[in-house]
């Protein structure tokens, strides 16, 4: 039996929106957030550096509420369906997100997903420090991570798809031979053999 694997992006993929903005929402500096991310998504920023700087603005944000904002985010139109759709075609279906695992790790139980990968908000007497961590932190990491995984679970670059919207996405494109753009910037869609503008992700299916 084959083994193959779907990597998908959370923000703005798996979910309509970008998690960041909802929680400066919260604060009253949403504009400010969303002009950052603009700028990474679109492959002008460094994304190490645009994350830390709009977690950074984040500080003293309860973790209560970024829990309740993670739980109730909207997702994607087909989200359930794609996931499923894959599954059943024998994908292993993962999420890579420049994000953060209070909403990966609680969507991937909802979804089914089988397996999350994110990064982690630094939490200190209930409230956000400011500071961020974990496993997607550099532009790179997603693909250093899509390797990783290939090894792992003795997946080929032939049987991998990968699905994103951003300049962080590119580096997963490298190891996969079904490259997704998913309402995507146009440095992504460069990169990409599949290039799908409805926001729905149960188009993909009919590629695989």
């Amino acid at each position: 039996m084959t083994n193959k694997l779907a990597v998908f992006d959370f923000d703005s993929t798996l979910m309509d929106g970008e998690t960041l903005e909802f929680f400066a929402r919260e604060l009253g500096i949403e504009e400010k957030v969303k002009t950052i991310t603009d700028r990474a998504m679109r492959g002008e920023l460094d994304f190490f550096e645009s994350l830390t700087e709009r977690v950074s603005l984040l500080k003293g944000l309860s973790i209560q509420k970024v829990d309740e904002i993670c739980h109730n985010l909207p997702l994607m139109n087909g989200t359930e369906n794609i996931i499923k759709g894959l599954q059943e075609k024998g994908y292993k279906v993962v999420c890579f997100s420049g994000g953060f695992r209070n909403a990966t790790k609680y969507y991937a139980q909802k979804l089914g997903l089988d397996g999350e990968f994110a990064n982690i908000l630094h939490v200190k007497d209930g409230l956000l420090t400011g500071q961020v961590g974990g496993e997607m932190m550099f532009n790179n990491s997603k693909g250093e991570m899509l390797k990783r995984l290939q090894k792992l679970l003795d997946v080929r670059e032939e049987n991998t798809i990968a699905v994103g919207d951003g300049a962080n996405d590119l580096s997963m494109f490298r190891y996969a031979k079904k490259r997704v753009a998913f309402c995507a910037k146009p440095i992504l869609k460069q990169d990409a053999n599949i290039i799908i503008e409805k926001k729905d992700l149960s188009q993909i299916l009919s590629y695989i």
